[in-house]
C-alpha cells in the first residue's frame, strides 16, 4: 500500500496537447507557426538556451550559409520576405540568428517554445492514440502529433581517439562554440577536420593565432565562395519576382534553380570544358552547386566528373607555393559526391608562415594528452583544439531520443541497418509521428530552406486534412516505406555517391550503417512525388478514425 501510494505521488502530472516539435530551428519555428494557424495546441522543446538551431550553435569564427541569402529564407509570408534586408550574398551566422530571432519576435512564436529542455523519450501509447513526451526536466505531456525537428546536422561527432578528457587546455567543437567571442591571439591552436566547417574556421584562426596546426584526414574540394555586399537593386529584383524564383527553385534538383545542362563533360572539348570550370571558379555569382550541373554526367560517370576534379586540383597547385603542401591538399577522389565546401582564403591560408598542415593519414592521432596531441611520428603542444570533425548526420539526433512506436519497438531498434522511412517523412509502427528532413528526403542534397517548407507545409496539410475527415493517425505502411527505401538506395546507386566514404552514406561514423541516407533523384521530382500521394488521399499511409 505504501509504495503504491508513494508510485502515484511521484508520478509527473501530463498535460494534454494537440503537437509536440522537438527542436526550434529554421523548421521548428515555421512547423510550430503552421500548427497554431489550424488551431492546434502546440509545445516546442529546444535543448539549446536560445532559438536558432544550426545557427544559434554554430558561432565559430567564419560559419555561414553555403546558399544566396536570397534563397535562403522563408517564403510564407510575404510581407517578412519584402521587409527583410540582406546584407550579403552569403549570410554569416549572426545575421541568419538576428533573422531567426526577428521571425520569432514578429510572429510571437516564443510563448510557445520552452529552451534548454531536451526530449529524452517519446513513447507511443496504443491505447490514446497519444505519444507521451519526456523531458530532461522531468516534464511529461500527451500530444497526438510528434514532429521532429531537429536538423540534419546537429549531433556532434568527436574524434575516436583517447584522452580527449585530459586535455588541459581550451577544447572548442565548432557546433558547441561559446556565445562569448574567443581570442586566439598568440595561442598555439590545432584544428583537426577539413569539412565545411574546418574550412571556414581556419582562415580566421589563422589571422590571430601564434600558429596553427591542421590535421587533415581527408583533402577537400573546396570553391571559391565569392562573398560579397548585396547589390540593392539586385535584391530588390529578386524580390520582385518571388514567386517566379521560388517556383523555379522548388521544381529545380538541389533546390536552387540552375540552367539545365544537355551535354555531358565528354562530350565537349577540354576547351570547352575548361572555359566552363573557369567561368563558375571565377564568377562570384556561382552556386554551390554550379560546377556540378554544368553538364549531365559530372555525377555518374567517373571519367567526366575525373575533368572538374582535375581543374580544382591545378587551380589548388597555383594557388599553394609549397608543392608538397599543395600535393596534400589536391583531393584523391571523386569531385562532389562528398559535401561539395565553399571557402575564402582557404588554400591561401597555407602560404602562411605560422600554419602547418598534418596528414594524418600517413600519421593518424594516437590520443589527446594534457599538453596537445600525439600521431604515430610526433608528439604536439597546443593551447587550443578545436574539434571540425563533423556530426553523426540525418540520423544521430533522431536516435538519441528513445522514440518507441508500437509494441515497444524502438526508432534505433528498427533503424538498426539503416533507417527505413516513407518519403523521409514517416515511419512505419510510429503513427503521427513525422521527421522534418529525414532520412530519405532530399534533405542535405538540397536548398534545406526550400525541403524544410515542402515538409512543413505537407505536414499541416496532412493534419489539418486528417482532422477535418475524423481521422486520429496516420501511419506509413510497411510496404510503402520499404518500397521508398530501396527506390532510395536504387537512385543513389545510379550516381557516384556510394562510390566515396562520407557522412553522406554515414561512413564518417563507426559502426553505422553504409546506405545513401538521402535522396538523390531531385528536389522537383521528390516534390511531386509527395504531392501525388497527398492528393491519392495519402496513398501509402493507413489512416485510422
Amino acid at each position: 500500500m505504501t509504495s503504491e501510494h508513494s508510485a502515484i505521488s511521484t508520478t509527473p502530472e501530463v498535460r494534454e496537447i494537440d503537437a509536440v516539435v522537438v527542436g526550434a530551428g529554421f523548421a521548428g519555428l515555421h512547423m510550430l507557426h503552421k500548427l497554431r494557424g489550424l488551431g492546434l495546441s502546440v509545445r516546442v522543446y529546444e535543448a539549446s538556451d536560445g532559438i536558432g538551431g544550426t545557427w544559434y550553435r554554430n558561432r565559430y569564427p567564419g560559419a555561414r550559409v553555403d546558399v544566396k541569402s536570397m534563397y535562403y529564407n522563408y517564403s510564407f509570408d510575404p510581407d517578412l520576405e519584402q521587409e527583410w534586408e540582406w546584407t550579403e550574398k552569403l549570410p554569416p551566422q549572426p545575421e541568419l540568428l538576428r533573422y531567426i530571432n526577428h521571425v520569432a519576435d514578429r510572429f510571437d512564436l516564443r510563448k510557445d517554445v520552452r529552451l534548454e529542455t531536451r526530449v529524452t523519450a517519446a513513447i507511443y501509447d496504443e491505447a490514446a492514440a497519444r505519444w507521451r513526451i519526456t523531458t530532461d526536466r522531468g516534464e511529461v505531456v500527451a500530444a497526438r502529433y510528434a514532429i521532429m525537428a531537429t536538423g540534419c546536422l546537429s549531433a556532434p561527432k568527436l574524434v575516436e581517439v583517447p584522452g580527449i578528457e585530459t586535455f588541459r587546455g581550451r577544447s572548442f567543437h565548432t557546433i558547441e562554440w561559446p556565445a562569448a567571442e574567443v581570442d586566439f591571439t598568440g595561442r598555439r591552436v590545432a584544428v583537426i577536420g577539413t569539412g565545411s566547417t574546418g574550412v571556414q574556421v581556419i582562415p580566421l584562426v589563422a589571422e590571430a593565432a601564434e600558429t596553427l596546426t591542421v590535421f587533415q584526414r581527408t583533402a577537400n574540394y573546396v570553391l571559391p565562395a565569392g562573398n560579397h555586399p548585396i547589390d540593392p537593386d539586385y535584391q530588390r529584383g529578386i524580390k520582385a519576382r518571388y514567386r517566379e524564383v521560388r517556383k523555379a527553385n522548388r521544381e529545380s534538383a538541389f533546390g536552387i534553380w540552375q540552367p539545365e545542362a544537355t551535354r555531358g563533360a565528354l562530350e565537349v572539348s577540354e576547351e570547352e570544358r575548361n572555359a566552363f570550370y573557369r567561368k563558375v571558379w571565377e564568377d562570384e555569382e556561382s552556386e554551390l552547386v554550379s560546377m556540378l550541373v554544368g553538364f549531365t554526367d559530372l555525377l555518374a560517370d567517373e571519367a567526366a566528373n575525373e575533368t572538374a576534379a582535375q581543374f580544382i586540383r591545378e587551380r589548388i597547385a597555383e594557388i599553394v607555393t609549397d608543392p608538397a603542401v599543395a600535393r596534400l591538399l589536391q583531393p584523391e577522389g571523386l569531385f562532389g559526391v562528398k559535401r561539395p565546401v565553399l571557402g575564402t582564403g582557404y588554400y591561401e591560408t597555407f602560404n602562411r608562415p605560422n600554419v602547418r598542415l598534418v596528414d594524418v593519414r600517413a600519421t593518424p592521432i594516437t590520443a589527446i594528452t594534457e599538453t596537445g596531441l600525439t600521431t604515430t611520428a610526433e608528439r604536439f603542444e597546443f593551447d587550443d583544439i578545436i574539434y571540425a570533425t563533423g556530426f553523426d548526420a540525418m540520423t544521430g539526433a533522431l536516435t538519441a531520443i528513445d522514440i518507441r512506436g508500437r509494441d515497444d519497438v524502438s526508432l534505433r531498434e528498427k533503424w538498426a541497418a539503416g533507417p527505413v522511412t516513407y518519403l523521409g517523412l514517416a515511419v512505419a509502427g510510429f503513427p503521427n509521428l513525422f521527421t522534418i528532413t529525414g532520412p530519405g528526403s532530399p534533405a542535405v542534397l538540397s536548398n534545406m530552406m526550400v525541403s524544410i517548407e515542402q515538409h512543413v507545409d505537407w505536414i499541416a496539410d496532412a493534419i489539418a486534412t486528417l482532422r477535418a475527415e475524423g481521422v486520429t493517425t496516420i501511419e506509413a505502411e510497411p510496404d510503402a516505406e520499404q518500397e521508398w527505401t530501396r527506390h532510395v538506395g536504387e537512385v543513389g546507386d545510379m550516381t557516384l555517391y556510394p562510390k566515396v566514404d562520407s557522412w553522406y552514406v554515414g561512413s564518417n561514423v563507426p559502426g553505422k550503417p553504409r546506405v545513401m541516407y538521402a535522396y538523390i533523384g531531385g528536389v522537383g521530382a521528390y516534390r511531386a512525388k509527395c504531392d501525388q500521394v497527398a492528393a491519392d488521399h495519402y496513398a501509402g499511409f493507413t489512416l485510422t478514425r
